[in-house]
């Protein structure tokens, strides 16, 4: 992994609501290959910095730079096609569509989307679509949901669900994962898979990703570095070891008795 590279820059970023600042002159950088941890006390701007980074928000000011190319304020959709994805708290699925089907759903520009495409390119629309249920079935297979296949996803526990969300990252050549608390609602078993199949896919498939969380034990499973935010901004940047016995961040987030 090229971890001394930096796959995405956030440079004095701040966002404003009424006279309130979510985010606050933020500056902070992501690199290649990394798990990258953010926590911090609720309302410290996690939430509010991954919108922003993910086009959901644009900010008052600052800048983010993705492979060096300024993508600040470029919405969702043109980002995904750039390798930028993200996962929510609450997951975002197709409940009246089976898993598989919220696998397929996935990848863009597909040709069956078009309808003179049906008309004319029936053979190419089903080999496509062979091609893209293969893939899901492979992608179902790695997260353990393979079984639940026809399933519908709305009957899916949350840490089903979960999986499913990152399934979906895995359905297009993701470069950057955003992960908003990929571990709310989920019980310790499925967390374990949840955390095992981050692991694997940063380690085998080069994937980068970010997550907010709250679970201590969990962010020191999985990330280095973690960045602690404070009131809009970052507090503190180290391995988790570091940031456990960081003096502002134990009076500010941990409290003494995780010290």
């Amino acid at each position: 992994m090229q971890q001394n590279i930096n796959i995405l820059q956030v440079n004095g970023l701040s966002k404003y609501f009424g006279g309130l600042a979510a985010v606050s002159n933020c500056t902070l950088n992501i690199k290649k290959g990394s798990i990258t941890g953010i926590i911090g006390p609720n309302g410290s701007g996690k939430t509010t910095l991954f919108n922003l980074i993910a086009g959901n928000l644009k900010p008052n000011q600052g800048k983010v730079l993705f492979n060096n190319d300024d993508i600040t304020g470029v919405p969702a959709y043109e980002l995904f096609s750039k390798g930028i994805l993200r996962t929510f708290q609450i997951a975002h699925e197709f409940t009246n569509l089976t898993v598989l089907e919220n696998l397929m759903m996935v990848p863009g520009n597909q040709t069956g989307e078009k309808l003179m495409n049906v008309l004319i390119s029936s053979k190419i629309i089903k080999s496509e679509e062979e091609e893209i249920k293969n893939k899901a079935l492979e992608v179902a297979e790695f997260l353990k949901l393979k079984h639940l296949s026809n399933e519908l996803a709305g009957n899916l526990s949350g840490g089903q669900k979960k999986l499913l969300e990152l399934g979906r990252t895995m359905m297009v050549d993701a470069n950057l994962v955003l992960l908003d608390e990929v571990g709310a609602g989920v019980n310790r078993a499925l967390l374990k898979d949840l955390g095992t199949a981050i692991l694997r896919l940063n380690k085998e498939r080069g994937y980068t990703f970010c997550m907010i969380e709250h679970d201590m034990d969990f962010i020191s499973r999985m990330c280095d570095p973690v960045i602690v935010m404070s009131e809009g901004s970052v507090l503190f940047e180290g391995t988790s070891d570091e940031v456990k016995k960081n003096e502002k961040v134990i009076d500010s987030y941990l409290g003494r008795g995780n010290k």
